[in-house]
């Protein structure tokens, strides 16, 4: 009889917990770690292409002294890069659905980081202002597919409304953050930083994007080069005739020609898309009322912030003789107020849905334009100027996010970055528009005045006319966001 052998129990080994997934595109998951690194990488690219619209701006007499720039050619070293950007962003978009936008993505960033060592190193206009242009063109390629990228690296729903909150903090939020960092370096280096500071920052986000940011899958097709040629061209043309039109005149050959140029592009273009396979710019895009709604909320909003921006900056150099450091501080209430509400509004989306954010965030930009609007010679930053401008960064975090939902979701992932590209379109014509008609309206008011020239006058009616603009994004919100009934309902 063979000896009996003892047998331990077998037990099975301690099970250790995998780090939570979720699903991004095609169903793939996403490790959670990964994804927020990589949202962290792409947030900083877009920041650095929001900060480039205006962190130049306190550097201007800076340049104009060492370049000897005149007033025509030193507008040009802001118009050439909006131009750039605003008008190529619709072709960055597809170039990335069809290329793939992490591809897309880096190239682009990789041209922003080199033009802008170029005209931090420039010494003519010519050079500078060429470089700038270059700088657009990278953020028309880089831009479309960060606000994709973004929204697919999230794993679950609540994820990627985080991820479109802290963008619309970056996009908005980035300006004011551009004043700051523009005084800085101006006031303590040279206006060279002010272009500098994006090349160790590029090359940083380059090198993580390839490891921490996830790639879309790649959607190609027959390239729709007409529609290419008219949808840049009609941007531009825009654009060139805003930014021309308080200096060249609204009813002026050269205003009229380029908006009747654009109307004919945009004629050509709409014909072009409903007729060709992969079109530039989807018509389906633009059949939702909810869509065309976000589409005018964002262009009125931007197109009133912007402006703030300029407005406030004058006021504080020429009005309260802020140094350019301390201007750029001035808007940090704003700012923060922006970033900190980006971390509420996911929540409040889910809980209350957009109308509701929408309607009380342009009220109360509206509110913090009226407030400004009373700013004169006698009035001092605390509390006629931070009072407003911290209402005024409450108020539009409220808005941004829900407004850019409103146009990017419920799009099919392969026309992401047609949708992204749609509305970061949507913002620069939107600065476009609201800076030409508030200069236009601050310009007019100055001339009222009781003292000719005098700048408060001329910034009482540019406040009241940004007032108007949101206004019209409450009337829009109430109009186009009128809550559906259901059938049961409307028969009791």
């Amino acid at each position: 009889m063979p000896p009996t052998v003892s047998r331990t129990p077998r037990t099975k080994p301690p099970t250790v917990p995998r780090p939570r997934t979720g699903r991004g595109p095609a169903g793939r998951a996403v490790d959670p770690r990964r994804s927020a690194i990589g949202i962290a990488v792409v947030l900083v690219a877009q920041l650095m292409l929001l900060l480039d619209s205006t962190i130049v701006n306190v550097a201007l007499p800076r340049i104009s002294t060492d370049l000897g720039l005149g007033p025509a050619s030193l507008s040009w070293v802001l118009n050439a890069y909006t131009l750039a950007f605003g008008g190529l962003l619709l072709l960055g978009g597809r170039l990335g659905d069809a290329f793939g936008r992490l591809k897309v993505f880096e190239a682009g960033l990789a041209l922003f980081a080199l033009s802008s060592l170029l005209g931090g190193l420039a010494h003519s206009p010519t050079m500078l202002i060429a470089a700038r242009a270059a700088q657009g063109i990278g953020a028309a390629l880089t831009a479309p597919g960060a606000l994709a990228l973004v929204t697919a690296g999230a794993r679950d729903e609540a994820a990627r409304h985080r991820a479109l909150a802290l963008f619309s903090a970056v996009s908005v939020g980035g300006g004011t953050l551009g004043l700051v960092l523009g005084g800085l370096v101006t006031e303590y280096g040279s206006w060279r930083w002010t272009l500098f500071v994006n090349v160790p920052l590029g090359i940083a986000v380059l090198a993580l994007a390839r490891r921490f940011v996830i790639e879309t899958p790649r959607h190609p097709g027959r390239f729709d080069f007409v529609g290419a040629v008219t949808a840049t061209g009609a941007a531009v043309a825009v654009v060139w005739a805003l930014t021309e039109a308080p200096d060249q005149g609204w009813t002026s050959p050269q205003t009229v020609g380029a908006l009747a140029l654009a109307a004919v592009l945009a004629t050509v273009l709409a014909r072009t898309e409903r007729r060709v396979s992969h079109p530039l710019l989807r018509p389906d895009l633009l059949r939702s009322r909810r869509r065309i709604a976000g589409l005018v909320i964002v262009t009125l909003v931007f197109g009133a912030q912007v402006s703030t921006l300029f407005l406030l900056v004058q006021y504080l150099h020429q009005v309260l003789a802020f140094s350019a450091l301390l201007a750029g501080l001035a808007f940090l209430p704003m700012t923060l107020a922006i970033f900190a509400l980006s971390r509420v509004t996911p929540r409040l989306v889910g809980r209350f849905g957009q109308r509701p954010l929408l309607l009380v965030g342009a009220l109360g930009l509206t509110g913090s334009f009226v407030w400004l609007a009373g700013l004169d010679s006698t009035s001092s930053y605390f509390p006629a100027v931070f009072a407003p401008l911290l209402l005024n960064g409450i108020c539009a975090g409220l808005v941004f996010m829900p407004a850019a939902s409103l146009i990017v979701g419920g799009v099919a992932p392969e026309h992401a970055g047609s949708a992204s590209g749609l509305l970061q379109t949507t913002q620069q014509l939107g600065g476009a528009i609201g800076l030409a008609v508030v200069v236009s309206a601050e310009a007019a008011g100055a001339g009222a005045g009781a003292v000719p020239g005098a700048f408060v006058p001329g910034t009482h009616a540019a406040f009241l006319t940004t007032a108007a603009f949101t206004l019209a994004a409450f009337t829009t919100t109430v109009l186009g966001l009128r809550p559906v009934r259901n059938r049961a309902s409307r028969k009791a």
